[in-house]
């Protein structure tokens, strides 16, 4: 029989709080690689590095946050812990493709494409990838044109984003960017969960081997979102990311300008003093006859 499957088993709770872990994934995605188009070069693939895992694991955060809410009313849910952190690495690695690809060769048309694509086709395979993960009395079914517009969606939001962590380097801007990107990726989830249904085998349960919703994602969350705070700390204490590119170089040219200058009056080589720089008083204008 056809099981009843509801994606909001908790009210509002669970896509908000998924909508702000994705936000905030991709805002510190975002702003670590701004820093890479402003700072040394010598730190470009630390800074993209901790840029895609902050993407990656803001995005698979996002995914099991709504999972929690996540049932069939008939049958129970387990999930496999092995494809639930295989998830989490392809998230990361594949953001991290699109990420270097941009980051190294630039943000030309065929770059953006080919690196969204792929991108883009990474995050709905974690997706996927999560929802093979669950164990349950049924067999879970998928509407075609529904799973076809959650990979557009994608494949959208990943080019996007990578569009926009090339180009906008301004706080507010980037900011607004991730807020966008937010509902992008979790609008891509949902969208995927709308294609599933479920045909339950029977409503006398099952002895299905797995882990439940809270005994397995509620621990498995604690990783990424302490990972996501400490990125946070790491881009709040770095001065360039905090005061912007022309902030930091306006602070720099105010500190040179309030350092002591050195005496226009300076002595030569036989202790007599004689200007270093030509006056800029009126009276100076005329011949003062011999300095020496």
């Amino acid at each position: 029989m056809e099981g009843t499957v509801e994606g909001f088993r908790y009210g509002a709770v669970t896509p908000v709080a998924a909508y702000l872990m994705a936000c905030l994934g991709g805002a510190l995605g975002l702003r670590c690689i701004v820093r890479t188009l402003l700072g040394n070069q010598s730190w470009k693939a630390g800074w993209l590095a901790l840029g895609a895992a902050s993407i990656g694991c803001g995005i698979w955060t996002m995914h099991f946050i709504a999972m929690i809410g996540f049932q069939v009313v008939e049958t129970r849910i387990r999930y496999n812990a092995g494809l639930t952190v295989l998830s989490l690495a392809v998230a990361v690695v594949v953001v991290g493709i699109g990420v270097f690809i941009v980051g190294y060769r630039g943000a030309s048309t065929l770059n953006l494409s080919f690196a969204g694509v792929i991108t883009g086709l990474g995050v709905a395979a974690m997706h996927y990838l999560g929802m093979a993960a669950l164990h349950l009395n049924g067999t879970i079914r998928y509407d075609a044109t529904a799973v076809a517009l959650s990979v557009v969606i994608a494949i959208v939001a990943a080019t996007a984003a990578l569009w926009a962590a090339v180009t906008i380097r301004g706080f507010l801007t980037s900011l607004g960017a991730s807020l966008i990107m937010g509902v992008a990726v979790t609008g891509m989830h949902y969208t995927g969960m709308s294609a599933v249904s479920v045909h339950v085998h029977s409503t006398t349960g099952g002895s299905w081997a797995g882990d439940s919703p809270t005994s397995l994602l509620l621990p498995m969350l604690l990783g990424p979102v302490i990972f996501l705070l400490l990125a946070g700390v790491v881009v709040m204490f770095d001065p360039l990311l905090v005061l912007g590119d022309g902030d930091w170089n306006r602070s720099s040219a105010a500190t040179k300008s309030t350092a002591p200058q050195p005496d226009p009056l300076m002595e030569n080589q036989e202790g007599r003093v004689v200007h270093a720089r030509a006056p800029q008083d009126p009276q100076w204008a005329a011949p003062h006859g011999p300095q020496w």
